[in-house]
């Protein structure tokens, strides 16, 4: 029995150095934890640092060693309370043995007297036999006094054991508290180490600031110089010209000026002018009359040079004023935009501000962003001011230069100093007007070179994009992209035109080639039966280009003869072979607006042969097949047009999306991308810029009933099974989620290509699913449960329990303290709501019952702030308060059918309803009054979905149409809808 009592204690010890072992690896998960929470900011004040580092760590250490003797101590009382226990109940168990022995010896022995004596050696052995037993169980019992002599020794230590643990505990509080401030003088540091690093930041922006003051002033200072180095030079030379006329003429310069009478042939005046006022003079000597003829040119000739120069200067100054005035008006545009850019970043302040003193984290950056945009305005107003000053600088130079009258010199010129200049003047003018020709014949060239580029461009533009469509088809962020930049470059028109196609652009490209490439009058006859290269490039567009046939000025290629089968092609023109197949045309196209301006004979096409033109049309009506089969497969986003009613009705239905080939059931939507989920076994995603269907998501055993979409992550559910695909990896599904909480990786219903009505064992039919706000926790309703699963690791963390009847639909909302608000409704007739918090497992019960309950099953949820609506199959609606937690409002009959869809209108306070009959209603969110009601679809309505400026409904037509809430809301949105209409029309 000792050993036993020795054995397990050692099992005890085991466990409890077993949880030591624990509790340390904990420790030092703790502690390397801590170590790589200060390694993020290791950046600042390292020796300050290291320092708390040590003294955290030596802290910790002597933490985990004294709660380490804690726990050994408190092992050690556990095994002597228990040994205690054990000894005692031996004791207790072996006196009662020793008398019940005694007890039976007693009776042998009274037997025995009255027995015969023949029994008397039997009676010894018994005695003996006895004897024995009593003896052995004396030891025994010594033993055990022994033992339990010593249990009372230790018990007498056991006080001073609990002494010295309580003096362990107060310690290990006590470092646990300089721990705490061990870390909160650690995050203070780090605070102050970012403060001064801000600090330091603004420092730099400030002296980056003043070296680019430095460096304006700088280049203001060396334009300067050079204007007064090029004002000094242009004086210098003025006065040395001046210093020459006043110096007198010798005869030597006179005969040299007669032998080689004037050096520059465009200064020579006609020599019959020159000769007849020789002699017209009244002295009759030839000579001096040549000598004043010489001075008048010479003059006639300074005084042009003089006017000349004057000319350049003011030209110069002009053009440096404008460039400046240029430069300030491009200063103060920036200016007004980043004085509205902190007008918008100081509002947002105060909002901020205003929300209360928790929010003093997130006012930092945009304080900082308000001085760096004050800097930036001060900056460009000291830019402009100097600009200013430049300006002002140079008028006053352009005064101050201007000594060079030059009324006054044409004033002062004689009549061949006239003529001088006035010829001058001539050759001048017909200079520059020949180099202004030349340059404008040069502009003329180039705009034309440029628009041959922006052809070629636009040619390939188009190609491109048809050649990158295919690739779109499996990656939706770039096939919104590409619509995006459609509609950036597309004329400007309606949001609802503009997302009908993507050929939008393709129309401006096409209309432009016609223009550019020049335009013929159409034949007279009634149909072509070529194929031109535009239709070619635009085969896929619903809108072809609307300009009539026209013939280009150089010959093309008929469709039959088209080199490497061009009649074959595919109508898509998204493939390497197209492009290759289109490139002779584009050639010889290019080619022609070359040729056009050198050659004057216009050469047409040869008429093809009535055999060519009837492969040819063939040839087109085949692809046309092909291509509408391939239409009819591939989904599209067609408009609605506009009648008089509609444009006045409350609700008026823009789009209607055509694709499934069975009823839609689920759709979910954001601004650039819609999910439809169908009967077909089909989930699609649809571009909403560019109207056209991207992929189609298959696979699944029966109807898609619920779909969710959150950052490139799209959630499909079919019978017990949650596809998770990742469609920014050619649609590819990476994860399947059950209803009992198993994950598998890839798809496990791939190979299975027929309808599967039955469900496996343990497993439910998943109603409905919905995501959190964060999108990091999905809600699966299953049977009379709600699944919950974490996304970030893919794993199941609990249930959401407490209905009596199967969850038909759900939804989840957000707290004001971050936790998740899971509202349910079931066919028990009651809504329930449920507070989950991060990272809570198990199962989770309800927190409230919304009472009184409908009295049907419940087919639809939405929350708008802090009301709930619900829709019921007793064809009602109730309004709920989420913060009370109590009925509001309620309209019994709201439709003469089940309410299976609801949805907010964005940006408006009104709910819209549908029912199974097909019927959508609108109603006040305040009131719940009637703003509205029709038809709008003639199958029931399965679901709708809203997005920042549309309304989605899904049906049993296999449809789902896009609507937009107009006026008759309320007075505000009515005005804002009538100056929409004003606006677009």
């Amino acid at each position: 029995m000792t050993e036993r009592g020795h054995e397990e204690a050692e099992i005890e010890g085991q466990e409890g150095s077993d949880h030591e072992e624990g509790e340390e690896e904990e420790e030092e998960d703790e502690e390397e934890m801590e170590v790589e929470e200060s390694s993020d900011d290791s950046d600042s004040e390292s020796d300050e640092k290291d320092n708390f580092q040590a003294d955290l760590a030596n802290i910790t250490c002597e933490i985990a060693i004294k709660q380490k003797l804690i726990d050994e101590l408190e092992n050690s009382q556990r095994r002597l309370h228990t040994l205690k226990q054990q000894y005692e109940q031996k004791l207790m168990m072996l006196q009662c043995k020793i008398r019940d022995t005694q007890l039976e010896r007693d009776k042998v022995l009274q037997n025995m007297n009255t027995v015969e004596s023949g029994t008397d050696e039997k009676s010894r052995k018994i005695k003996t036999e006895y004897e024995k037993k009593l003896s052995v169980m004396n030891k025994e019992l010594q033993k055990l006094q022994s033992a339990q002599k010593e249990h009372a020794r230790l018990l007498k230590n056991q006080s001073q054991y609990e002494k010295q643990m309580k003096k362990l505990q107060m310690d290990v509080a006590e470092m646990k508290k300089t721990k705490v401030r061990l870390m909160k003088q650690m995050k203070e540091q780090q605070e102050k180490n970012r403060m001064n690093e801000s600090r330091r930041n603004r420092e730099i922006a400030t002296l980056k600031k003043d070296q680019r003051k430095q460096e304006h002033q700088l280049k203001l200072l060396e334009a300067q110089k050079r204007q007064q180095e090029l004002i000094l030079r242009r004086k210098t030379e003025e006065v040395t010209a001046l210093r020459r006329q006043a110096r007198p003429t010798s005869g030597k310069v006179v005969r040299k000026f007669l032998s080689d009478p004037v050096q520059d042939s465009s200064y020579r005046p006609p020599s019959g002018r020159l000769y007849s006022s020789g002699n017209a003079a009244p002295n009759g000597t030839r000579t001096s009359y040549r000598r004043s003829g010489i001075l008048s040119t010479r003059i006639a000739r300074n005084k042009w040079q003089s006017l000349e120069r004057r000319i350049t200067d003011v030209i110069m100054q002009r053009m440096t004023i404008s460039n400046m005035e240029a430069d300030m008006n491009r200063l103060l545009k920036q200016r007004e935009e980043l004085t509205k850019r902190k007008e918008k970043v100081i509002r947002k302040r105060e909002r901020l501000s205003r929300e209360g003193p928790e929010v003093e984290k997130a006012v930092l950056p945009i304080n900082e962003e308000v001085d760096a945009l004050t800097a930036n305005i001060d900056y460009i107003n000291d830019s402009i001011a100097d600009c200013q000053a430049n300006i002002m600088q140079m008028e006053e130079a352009k005064e101050e230069g201007d000594t060079v009258d030059i009324s006054a010199v044409i004033g002062s010129c004689t009549l061949n100093e006239t003529r001088f200049l006035l010829d001058h003047f001539m050759t001048m003018a017909i200079s520059k007007g020949l180099q202004a020709s030349q340059r404008e014949s040069q502009v003329k060239v180039m705009e034309g070179r440029l628009k041959q580029t922006e052809i070629t461009s636009a040619t390939q533009n188009q190609l491109l994009f048809h050649m990158l469509k295919e690739k779109a088809e499996f990656n939706p962020e770039l096939d919104a992209l590409l619509g995006n930049a459609l509609q950036d470059n597309g004329d400007d028109s309606s949001s609802d035109e503009s997302a009908q196609s993507p050929s939008a652009d393709g129309n401006t490209v096409s209309s432009d080639l016609m223009k550019l490439c020049g335009e013929t009058k159409t034949r007279g006859k009634a149909r072509r039966r070529t194929t031109t290269q535009m239709e070619l490039l635009y085969a896929n567009s619903d809108s072809a280009p609307d300009a009539p046939p026209s013939d280009f000025s150089a010959p093309m290629l008929p469709l039959a003869e088209t080199p490497d089968g061009g009649g074959d092609m595919e109508t898509s023109g998204s493939s390497v072979r197209d492009y290759s197949a289109l490139s002779p045309g584009f050639s010889s196209k290019m080619g022609s607006i070359n040729g056009s301006r050198s050659s004057s004979v216009e050469r047409r096409a040869p008429e093809p042969s009535p055999l060519s033109r009837r492969k040819t049309y063939d040839k087109a009506h085949a692809a046309a097949e092909r291509a509408k089969v391939k239409e009819i497969k591939q989904g599209v986003i067609n408009p609605v047009p506009a009648t008089k009613s509609s444009r006045s009705a409350t609700l008026q239905c823009v789009h209607v999306a055509e694709g499934h080939s069975k009823a839609v059931l689920c759709v979910d939507c954001t601004d650039d991308l819609l999910f439809t989920g169908s009967k077909d076994r089909t989930c699609k995603v649809w571009n909403l810029v560019t109207g056209q269907e991207i992929m189609s998501l298959s696979g699944h055993q029966n109807n898609v009933v619920s779909v969710r979409y959150s950052s490139s992550l799209v959630f499909t559910v079919s019978t017990s099974y949650i596809k998770v695909w990742d469609i920014r990896d050619s649609a590819k599904c990476i994860r399947t989620l059950t209803s009992s909480g198993q994950v598998t990786v890839g798809d496990v219903s791939a190979s299975n290509t027929s309808r599967t009505v039955t469900i496996p064992a343990g497993e439910n039919q998943i109603n409905q699913i919905a995501l959190n706000p964060n999108g990091t926790v999905l809600y699966a309703a299953a049977g009379n449960s709600v699944r919950v699963w974490d996304l970030r690791r893919f794993a199941s963390t609990g249930k959401l329990i407490g209905h009596l009847g199967p969850v038909m639909c759900l939804t989840v909302d957000q707290s004001g303290n971050n936790q998740d608000l899971a509202i349910t409704g079931s066919k028990d007739h009651y809504i329930k709501l449920f507070d989950v918090t991060e990272g809570s497992l198990g199962s989770i019960g309800p927190t409230h019952n919304f009472e009184p309950p409908h009295y049907d099953g419940i087919e639809s949820l939405v929350v708008q702030g802090d009301i709930l609506f619900s829709g019921s199959r007793d064809n009602g609606i109730k309004k709920w308060d989420l913060d009370r937690k109590d009925l509001l409002q309620q309209v019994p009959n709201a439709h003469r059918d089940w309410v299976c869809a609801l949805g907010v209108v964005p940006g408006s306070p009104a709910l819209l309803s549908g029912c199974r009959g097909g019927v959508l209603k609108l109603w006040h969110t305040d009131t719940l009054g009637t703003l509205g009601e029709l038809k709008g679809h003639e199958s029931p309505i399965n679901g709708i979905s809203t997005n920042s400026s549309h309304l989605f409904t899904a049906s049993d037509d296999r449809t789902v149409k896009i609507w937009r809430a107009r006026g008759g809301l309320d007075s505000t949105l009515e005005t804002v809808d009538n100056a929409d209409e004003v606006a677009s029309n």
